[in-house]
């Protein structure tokens, strides 16, 4: 009785960590919104008109599949301590190659063997760009941040190079990809807009589930994540262990990009990145690290950023406020970590000496029971 009545409290303080941030990232932003002049209900209806209703929700569901694949992606990196953030060069990669490849395909193979090609293809690519981060890290101790940042940098480059060099559509005047025939693209979910990369990027996320918490692999991969020394000493190859996470996160994340422009941008310019991993790092940590939590928390935002989009244009405020609310969400969310930690250890809420200062009026009174 006693298990059961923790576990259900920890289930309760999960979901309260990851709800309670989007609130009072929300409540903060309408409160913005009202200090500039404008109406919050305005934005935030316009929001779940813009994302929601009619047919918007197809549009919602469409940018949730790469989102999600990316969470995904993260979510093995970090679960074993390691910070991938090469995302944005990954993403670039794997959605170059299906912008790239595809087309030059199209003429000699048929529609589905083009698409199975090219989410190879990229897979592969997104899984090797990630193995020098990952090498280094394993044999020199070298910081992932850094070097992953590194090969993120010179990914964008390349991508660049290619769609202004081989990959280029002598066609049009600005620099871009041919666009893609219609047979090598995605289909779609019966009569609507929702490609099968969002059924793709669902059964990922189900699948890691499943491995992370139902399988011998998910068991080592808890223990490396906790310490890779107590790893080592029950017969964990670390080595390997870094390498492959970094494989799997790198070609998840390149499969997103593939997903991506095979289902909905069917082209690729030079110069443009839609910066999917900034926007889905906050609510990775917010599910804790949990695929089939991030479900929820990726859908929001993908309503929350398809419709906020147009809603901020008729609200009068500029698209770039979406930002600030990602970003609001991450402060809260730390603050709310924090919090929740002094909670759990039963500490004070506030440093000692800002508590002391906090409780001075409250002696003077003689309402404070000691100094602690």
């Amino acid at each position: 009785m006693a298990t059961t009545t923790s576990r259900a409290r920890r289930s309760i303080d999960a979901v309260v960590r990851a709800v309670l941030p989007v609130v009072l990232a929300l409540i903060t932003a309408g409160l913005i919104i009202a200090a500039m002049g404008k109406d919050p209900l305005d934005f935030f209806g316009g929001v779940w008109k813009y994302g929601v209703t009619g047919t918007n929700w197809q549009d919602s569901l469409v940018l949730m599949a790469p989102l999600l694949i990316i969470a995904v992606g993260l979510i093995f990196a970090f679960r074993g301590q390691l910070w991938n953030l090469g995302y944005a060069g990954q993403y670039l990669l794997g959605s170059v190659v299906a912008s790239g490849v595809a087309p030059m395909l199209s003429p000699v193979l048929p529609g589905w063997a083009v698409i199975l090609v090219v989410l190879v293809g990229s897979v592969a690519v997104g899984a090797a760009w990630s193995l020098l981060p990952a090498i280094l890290k394993a044999r020199f101790g070298t910081n992932e941040i850094i070097t992953s940042l590194v090969m993120s940098f010179i990914a964008v480059g390349v991508v660049n190079l290619l769609i202004k060099g081989p990959f280029r559509d002598p066609k049009v005047p600005a620099p871009q990809t041919p666009v893609i025939d219609g047979d090598a693209l995605l289909s779609f979910i019966g009569d609507t807009k929702v490609h099968i990369g969002f059924v793709i990027a669902i059964v990922l996320a189900l699948a890691a589930q499943f491995l992370f918490s139902r399988t011998a692999f998910g068991v080592r991969l808890d223990v490396f994540g906790f310490s890779p020394k107590a790893a080592q000493h029950v017969g964990i190859n670390s080595t390997g262990m870094i390498v492959l996470l970094f494989a799997v996160s790198g070609a998840l994340i390149a499969l997103a990009g593939s997903v991506d422009v095979l289902g909905h941008y069917t082209y690729q310019r030079a110069n443009w990145s839609p910066a999917y991993g900034d926007a889905v790092m906050p609510f990775v940590f917010l599910a804790r690290l949990s695929p089939l939590a991030a479900i929820p928390l990726i859908a929001f935002y993908a309503v929350f950023a398809t419709g906020g989009i147009l809603a901020a244009q008729h609200t009068g405020l500029n698209s770039d406020f979406l930002l600030v609310v990602v970003g609001l969400i991450l402060v809260f969310m730390t603050i709310t970590e924090y919090v929740g930690e002094k909670r759990r250890t039963g500490q004070s809420y506030l440093p000692a000496g800002l508590k002391a200062t906090a409780l001075q009026p409250f002696r003077r009174l003689g309402l404070a029971k000691g100094d602690n």
